[in-house]
């Protein structure tokens, strides 16, 4: 039996660590595709690519082909199976953003691993936190955030699940963000497994009074 002291700091730790008991399972990746022009992003073309030194991108820009705001209303697709653990309309240079919890196995090592994919500057979010999606499930519209831009998806993948809005509170480095494109190619056909796997939940800070999965 636990001291009292000891059993209270046990479930304080418990309460503070990313929760993976939260009964919140997915379906494992079976494979992962481009966001836009499924599956290959045709018609589409990466204008921005990942830059993790000054000036910092950590991500990707897709645009359509046929420039400025051509492409806006376009289909936006999720990458791979997942749950969205953040889906709300944050203003500022974001605007609408989707964020979603993928599981896979890694073929090399066999052990299931984790990564986050958000996107960004949405026109029309067709899904909301907590909801689960298939790969190459439509997730939203492209948007120019409010005329902010020129019609694009801003698209990364993080290795790191505790980023959620606050990129600036993890070394920009690739422990923490993966190339997407290259991570696409890495991973883009698994091997299908019907048994879902839990992910951890509670990872992201609030950001401006928005709350993660």
């Amino acid at each position: 039996m636990l001291a009292r002291p000891l059993r209270i700091l046990c479930t304080v730790i418990l309460m503070m660590s990313p929760s993976l008991t939260a009964g919140v399972t997915v379906k494992l990746a079976d494979g992962f595709d481009y966001p836009v022009g499924k599956p290959n992003a045709d018609g589409y073309y990466k204008a921005r690519g990942l830059r993790l030194r000054s000036p910092k991108h950590f991500g990707e820009d897709w645009n359509g082909k046929g420039g400025g705001d051509s492409d806006l209303h376009d289909p936006i697709y999720a990458c791979g199976n997942g749950v969205v653990t953040f889906a709300y309309d944050i203003r500022g240079g974001w605007g609408r953003v989707i964020i979603i919890r993928h599981a896979y196995r890694d073929p090399k090592s066999s052990q299931i691993k984790f990564v986050d994919s958000l996107y960004g500057h949405n026109r029309k979010m067709l899904v909301k936190v907590g909801d689960k999606v298939k790969r190459g499930q439509q997730i939203s519209t492209m948007g120019n955030n409010r005329g902010m831009y020129m019609a694009h998806l801003h698209f990364e993948i993080r290795h790191n699940l505790k980023i959620g809005m606050m990129r600036s509170s993890v070394k920009s480095n690739l422990t923490n963000w993966a190339d997407p494109t290259a991570f696409i190619k890495k991973y883009r056909k698994l091997q299908v497994e019907s048994k879902k796997h839990a992910v951890p939940t509670k990872t992201y800070p609030v950001y401006k009074g928005f709350k993660g999965l």
